[in-house]
């Protein structure tokens, strides 16, 4: 690792110390940690804030979308409790980082993206880069990806309301659902979403966070 990515992991663990009285979380999965060590963030910023991208903060990538806080990044995927044998649905591709840190640890990752111009841009760039366990789709985030359901896990990188239904349909029994729900202009919460062996689903808020709204087409 370079000394920016060094700094922005020390910033994280100490994030996650922090916080770990309500993840219940004082340090990430060795998976998860060096999945955040290797995805080249500075790859995923446009060139006027490469030099923010080791910075745990998020930045602007167009669209009037952001690329996540690196932090909240690593905690929504560690919450997966993803195994190297798991598909993953991502809700909100953006630039593509998450993504990039998910296929790390996962066998696959199908990301929709509803803005058709970070969709192309994103497939692009993850083509570039040799990401080619991840599928990126445009398309409307609320209705999932069904042709490639269920999921071991589900992650949504834009907040909502209320869970989107197609959503919990497409996630797996045992699986696991971490997206941000609150008003879209307002109070938000990080909340896990399980479903258990028999269908049961239970939720669990986290973290106050703040996210772009999730968007209809």
């Amino acid at each position: 690792m370079d000394r920016g990515a060094k700094e922005l992991m020390r910033r994280i663990d100490d994030s996650m110390r922090q916080t770990s009285q309500w993840t219940g979380r004082e340090g990430l999965t060795p998976d998860v940690r060096r999945a955040m060590e290797v995805v080249p963030r500075d790859a995923f910023v446009p060139a006027q804030h490469r030099a923010a991208a080791w910075d745990n903060r998020p930045l602007p990538i167009g669209h009037g979308q952001t690329i996540s806080q690196p932090f909240i990044v690593a905690i929504m995927v560690d919450l997966l409790d993803a195994q190297p044998d798991h598909v993953v649905l991502e809700i909100g591709t953006g630039c593509g980082y998450a993504a990039a840190v998910l296929s790390h640890v996962v066998a696959r990752v199908h990301t929709v993206e509803v803005v058709a111009g970070l969709a192309a841009e994103a497939r692009e760039r993850l083509a570039r880069l040799g990401y080619g366990k991840i599928v990126v789709h445009e398309g409307d985030g609320n209705a999932g990806w069904p042709d490639e359901a269920p999921y071991d896990g589900i992650v949504v990188t834009a907040a909502a309301a209320d869970v989107p239904p197609a959503l919990l349909e497409q996630l797996k029994p045992g699986g696991r659902m971490v997206l941000p729900l609150g008003d879209p202009f307002g109070h938000q919460e990080l909340v896990l979403v399980t479903k258990d062996a028999a269908g049961e689903v239970t939720t669990r808020s986290v973290l106050p966070v703040a996210f772009v709204p999730l968007v209809d087409p």
